[in-house]
């Protein structure tokens, strides 16, 4: 099961990708453990998010900026495939 973390004024996204067969966390409580994680949605309102500039992760992180909840998860399948 692939793990994503989701900002949390994603809650919309959370849900379906919760029903879609993802493992997902809140992004805001995951931060110290990215590396932990497959892939990273955040909402694009925020470009330095929790104030992180160091942050490193091998995670794909997809702005959900313009997206709908079914664009998000076929870009997630898309990377993770």
């Amino acid at each position: 099961m692939k793990k994503v973390a989701v900002e949390k004024s994603l809650e919309n996204v959370k849900n379906y990708l919760n029903n879609k067969g993802f493992d997902v966390a809140d992004l805001e409580s995951a931060t110290t453990n990215l590396k932990n994680f497959d892939a990273i949605v955040v909402s694009g309102q925020n470009s330095n998010l929790l104030g992180m500039h160091d942050t490193s992760t091998k995670a794909s992180v997809i702005n959900a900026k313009g997206l709908t909840v079914e664009d998000i998860y076929e870009e997630l399948n898309n990377r993770l495939s």
